[in-house]
């Protein structure tokens, strides 16, 4: 093996195995309603176009397995749409699988830290090119205390993401209208994480552009 090849495999390993989901996770705690307020991603595809992100709502729902589905809304032309995905637990409680469509492999994610009531850091990991694709910040509220928006940005340059890289996305529109659950906007169901649908490709089987990039179908990718 080339000797540089093999200390990026160690370097790699040696970051990943610092990061583990929030001690003592409580899925029913985690679930309900959350607003994606920060993405940290730094695609030269990406980049040109993150001023057109917005926050967007989703609702966690704990399954009886242990699995979690999540739906998210997001605005199009036509009005508030929602989507829905399933993410698979594993037996770390705070890591889950998903299938990505895009790249048609399963990769994982992690609830790196939570306080359940205000925000909650998410991880999401493949093994391509590197070990970190993203860092989500969510929160319970659209806006959050500049504390935790600072811990998002630090964690988030910890790990290598340039600083023009790490996002706080707009408030969104009025999408959904009122509470999730009651019925507004257009559903699909989906495998996978919702950065898939940001893809043109994924785009033909879902149709819900999610996240507030109004565009069609096409083959680029912006996120995943």
């Amino acid at each position: 093996m080339n000797i540089s090849v093999f200390v990026l495999m160690v370097c790699l390993i040696g970051v990943h195995a610092d990061v583990q989901p929030q001690r003592d996770f409580n899925l029913q705690r985690f679930a309900g309603r959350w607003y994606r307020v920060g993405l940290a991603y730094d695609s030269p595809s990406f980049l040109p176009h993150k001023e057109k992100l917005r926050v967007t709502a989703g609702l966690i729902a704990p399954q009886p397995n242990g699995s979690v589905n999540l739906t998210m809304w997001a605005m199009r032309p036509s009005g508030c749409v929602s989507a829905l995905y399933q993410y698979e637990r594993t037996n770390t409680p705070g890591h889950y699988n998903y299938f990505s469509t895009r790249h048609n492999r399963t990769k994982d994610i992690t609830v790196v830290e939570t306080n359940y009531t205000e925000y909650a850091l998410v991880l999401k990991n493949k093994r391509f090119d590197r070990e970190y694709t993203q860092v989500a910040l969510y929160g319970r509220t659209q806006k959050l205390r500049h504390e935790i928006i600072q811990k998002f940005r630090t964690f988030s340059t910890a790990r290598g993401f340039p600083r023009d890289s790490i996002i706080t996305p707009h408030v969104s529109e009025n999408c959904p209208p009122s509470a999730p659950g009651n019925g507004h906007g257009r559903q699909v169901t989906a495998r996978g994480s919702p950065e898939d649908t940001l893809s043109g490709r994924n785009q033909r089987h879902v149709k819900t552009p999610l996240y507030g990039l109004h565009r069609k179908a096409t083959k680029h990718s912006f996120v995943h």
